[in-house]
């Protein structure tokens, strides 16, 4: 009798352990009307829950001990911490002020916001567990998205409303450099051997690159992609960047070794961020304007399946998701 229930016992362990190890990470989407946060079981491509929020999420980012996914509120002023596999609230730090794009510096000291409604970018020394603030620099007009630079040195970010790219030296907290860009510049992407910076100009009709290896930026040239190019996101394969083209509902494919966009295929609804899966196999997209997260298959270019999310969905993110370079 005991023996036998000993044997149950542990098959019902065995059972528990295979099924924990076959659920995936959920994938989380930011609607930024709603103040929620959307959550999706990757396998069944259903909604289980709504996470509150402060107003306007409208991107996030995981710390580097990946412990926690960090959801910015630039209305709220403040950061949800999420847990990234059980997507359990697990604490919000307050007087953030206008948080809208973020971003840990490589090397896991500096955390960086850019406040795209007061026009500013702040530097926060990072100690693993909490922030405090370095700095805050005025910036141009309506900082938008930021990069750093592999060695955490530089932090670039975009100034949509009076069309600059500014560099900011993060040992001193200064600002080295500004340059004129196209119209509306968005996000911006980096080459692995910090040579070349991608700037998607929103107001405009493709990426404009911009070599940073010197003390001041050179505009190189510019790739046309579509109408509005607005957010980045690697394809995983060391080699290609994608691009999303929210007026012209495109997605291009950018050789990084070329410069040159050489696949588009069409995405519906104001494609806006972008999440590649761990096998390189689907695109995850927040369609902005339909309320619903779109899946692209990579391989095809054909929309495979959408889900209904919130207003306005933003940000999108799983901890399951390919190389970012």
């Amino acid at each position: 009798m005991l023996q036998s229930f000993i044997k149950l016992t542990l098959a019902f362990a065995l059972v528990s352990y295979g099924w924990q190890a076959a659920a995936a990470n959920p994938i989380f989407v930011l609607n930024s009307q709603d103040a929620n946060v959307s959550v999706i079981d990757p396998q069944t491509w259903e909604v289980k829950q709504r996470i509150p929020t402060g107003k306007e999420p409208h991107h996030l980012y995981l710390t580097p001990d990946e412990k926690s996914v960090i959801v910015a509120n630039a209305g709220g002023d403040s950061l949800t911490f999420i847990d990234p596999r059980t997507a359990q609230v697990q604490r919000v730090v307050r007087k953030i002020l206008d948080p809208y794009q973020l971003r840990f510096s490589p090397d896991m000291k500096w955390f960086v916001t850019v406040a795209n409604r007061l026009n500013h970018i702040d530097i926060y020394r990072w100690d693993g567990n909490e922030l405090s603030l370095a700095k805050r620099i005025p910036s141009g007009k309506t900082p938008s998205h930021i990069w750093i630079d592999t060695k955490s040195t530089i932090a670039y970010a975009t100034m949509q409303d009076s069309n600059e790219l500014v560099a900011v030296d993060l040992a001193t907290q200064t600002i080295k450099w500004r340059f004129k860009t196209g119209e509306m510049p968005a996000d911006v992407f980096g080459t692995a051997d910090d040579k070349y910076l991608l700037v998607g100009l929103t107001g405009s009709d493709g990426v404009e690159v911009f070599d940073v290896s010197g003390p001041q930026a050179k505009l190189v040239k510019k790739i046309p992609t579509g109408e509005g190019a607005h957010a980045f996101r690697a394809l995983g394969d060391g080699r290609h960047v994608l691009v999303s083209n929210r007026v012209a509902n495109t997605i291009h494919k950018i050789d990084l070794t070329t410069l040159q966009s050489v696949a588009q295929f069409k995405a519906p609804g104001g494609p806006d961020c972008m999440e590649v899966t761990a096998d390189g196999k689907l695109l995850l997209v927040s369609s902005r304007w339909i309320k619903k997260m779109s899946v692209i298959d990579l391989a095809t270019g054909q929309l495979v399946r959408q889900v209904k999310v919130g207003k306005s969905p933003h940000g999108i993110w799983t901890l399951d998701h390919a190389k970012r370079f």
